[in-house]
């Protein structure tokens, strides 16, 4: 990965060779791992959650005519479209995230100016690290730069998820967006999904956030994800509650034989998660180990064995980083099916920890992994060329 230096001028580069001129306005926002609370977002329950530092860049100049024209330098890929008129493409469809924003902008009654852009990012695409969120909140921030208006983060972060609900058609709870919008640096977010309150988590000395992605493509998640919030939703909706997230584990049982056999094991996974959610905040802070190691296995049982998002290959890295000296605890990331997952890892153990996953993941699955650290990041803002 090319550092920052590098990284502005191969932008600034490809944005003068496109638009014979130089940016105006550069922009970031950061993409997220969630560190305990999977699916525990659109059921309105508590996630904890870090930005990192892999985020998405805009490079953008203002223009006339309403027109955006955008470059997606990850892809090769470029799009424009007319303010006066956003609607869907089937050609890019990276740029109805971007549309999408406009969109739901617009119908705010802001003032949208037209702009060429470069994207650049170095969030891996679906892989569950936030990268289309990232995508949104960077154009957001752009739209609002240019537009010469202000918003508030929360805010900015449900517009970016309606964006994705309703235009893009995913029907993504908020964690995304929020943790791109509002991450800080040197710690994790606890936040509430129901009413958006944050509380900042330290994360103790001597402990890296390792993520580990399978490289492997995502299995059916788009279809799988709905029919997990509808099991979810008919759960709640049969114990008479507005979501899962009213429910204790003891209530559940109480009631378990009112559920159908799978919307069952759907809450029990939800229910559970979202208590380890609480109980994980403090164990990181105050750096127990053996709570961490505890509460990332019942999470990743629980997810293979009642929410079942896993897959062979999250099966193999499992293996994988569980046999890899220096670790302390290990998960699914994201929602799944496929993509990254992070482990805990001792600080001063974290090449070998590496060196380790990387050789016997490959030669369990034939794939080469991409194994790298991450660090706290800020959340969407101007990006400074220092």
């Amino acid at each position: 990965m090319p550092n920052a230096t590098e990284r502005w001028a191969n932008v600034d580069r490809l944005f003068r060779s496109r638009f014979g001129a130089a940016p105006e306005l550069w922009a970031r926002a950061p993409g997220r791992v969630d560190l305990m609370g999977s699916h525990t977002d659109y059921n309105l329950g508590h996630v904890l959650t870090v930005a990192i530092d892999r985020d998405t860049w805009m490079a953008a100049r203002a223009t006339r005519g309403g027109i955006v024209r955008l470059y997606a330098a990850n892809l090769d890929a470029e799009d424009c479209f007319s303010l006066a008129s956003i609607g869907k493409t089937r050609c890019n469809k990276w740029s109805n995230y971007v549309r999408g924003v406009a969109s739901v902008l617009a119908g705010e009654g802001l003032h949208l100016p037209g702009f060429d852009a470069v994207i650049q990012s170095t969030v891996p695409l679906e892989s569950g690290l936030g990268s289309s969120a990232a995508l949104e909140c960077v154009a957001a921030v752009v739209f609002r730069e240019l537009g010469g208006w202000t918003m508030e983060r929360e805010k900015m972060a449900r517009l970016c998820q309606t964006a994705e609900n309703q235009f893009v058609g995913v029907n993504c709870g908020i964690l995304d967006q929020f943790s791109s919008c509002l991450g800080e640096e040197h710690c994790g977010l606890l936040l509430d999904c129901r009413d958006l309150s944050c509380l900042r988590v330290p994360i103790a000395v001597g402990i890296r956030i390792v993520v580990c992605d399978t490289r492997a493509p995502r299995q059916l998640s788009g279809v799988e994800y709905a029919a997990r919030r509808a099991q979810c939703e008919e759960g709640a909706s049969r114990l008479g509650v507005s979501s899962l997230r009213d429910v204790s584990r003891r209530e559940l049982e109480e009631r378990a034989g009112e559920l159908p056999s799978t919307t069952l094991k759907r809450c029990r996974f939800i229910v559970a998660e979202n208590e380890r959610v609480l109980e994980m905040a403090g164990a990181l802070t105050a750096g127990d180990r053996a709570s961490i190691a505890r509460l990332c296995a019942e999470s990743f049982v629980g997810a293979r064995d009642l929410y079942e998002i896993c897959t062979s290959h999250m099966l193999g890295m499992m293996d994988a980083m569980l046999g890899a000296p220096g670790v302390i605890g290990a998960r699914q990331a994201g929602a799944g099916f496929g993509g990254c997952m992070v482990a805990f890892v001792e600080e001063e153990e974290t090449d070998s920890f590496r060196a380790a996953v990387v050789e016997r993941y490959s030669k369990s699955t034939g794939i080469s992994p991409e194994i790298y650290a991450v660090q706290a990041a800020s959340g969407a803002g101007l990006l400074n060329h220092t």
